[in-house]
């Protein structure tokens, strides 16, 4: 099990950033993936960023550039900077964790922080 807390939303105007934190309740230095990802209203529940064990990152084309995700495996917390905010990052992001017990893979969520960006 692990309890993951997001903080870190809020009201930006566009071309602000932002620094987004995600602490897991255990040490995350054995979990395989963490990532961010947003839903805005009416939309499906999209990929922002992910950083696995090995510090490999991926990101949607959408933040290429301008959002960068880091973990701290002492803090058990995850980053994800937000620069260069635009109206479209406007959503509700939340943190997953990945945890691999083979053959079964178990996906934990946080509970979400709020974005805006004001045009």
């Amino acid at each position: 099990q692990v309890q993951l807390v997001e903080s870190g939303g809020g009201l930006v105007q566009a071309g602000g950033s932002l620094r987004l934190s995600c602490v897991a309740s255990r040490s995350i230095f054995s979990i395989s993936a963490m990532g961010w990802y947003r839903q805005a209203p009416g939309e499906q529940r999209e990929l922002v960023a992910v950083i696995t064990s090995g510090k490999s990152t991926t990101y949607a084309d959408s933040v290429k550039g301008r959002f960068t995700i880091s973990r701290d495996n002492a803090e058990n917390t995850v980053y994800l900077q937000m620069n260069s905010l635009k109206p479209e990052d406007t959503a509700v992001y939340y943190c997953k964790a990945v945890v691999l017990v083979p053959p079964v893979k178990y996906d934990y969520w946080g509970q979400g922080t709020q974005v805006t960006v004001s045009s």
